[in-house]
């Protein structure tokens, strides 16, 4: 059963353990995969205003710690 999704605070910095994990069975990720995926995970964080706190990469799924910032010359986070 899908777990209900918890709400971001729109007005103020907030860190959020993430975590996703394939559909698929076994193990789907190899070292080629967990490398590109952590070269977008590292991307990504630059542009959607985040810091990455620690990460773990296995062959079904990843945990990221992030801390969601406000946009520089901003003090709210965007909105989707």
């Amino acid at each position: 059963m899908a777990r209900i999704s918890r709400l971001m605070l729109k007005s103020e910095e907030g860190i959020y353990h993430v975590m996703s994990r394939t559909a698929l069975d076994g193990f789907v990720l190899g070292d080629v995969e967990k490398d590109y995926l952590f070269g977008l995970i590292k991307r990504f964080s630059g542009i959607f205003f985040s810091e990455i706190f620690g990460y773990c990469i296995m062959g079904n799924h990843f945990h990221l710690l992030v801390k969601m910032e406000a946009p520089k010359g901003s003090n709210r986070l965007l909105t989707a």
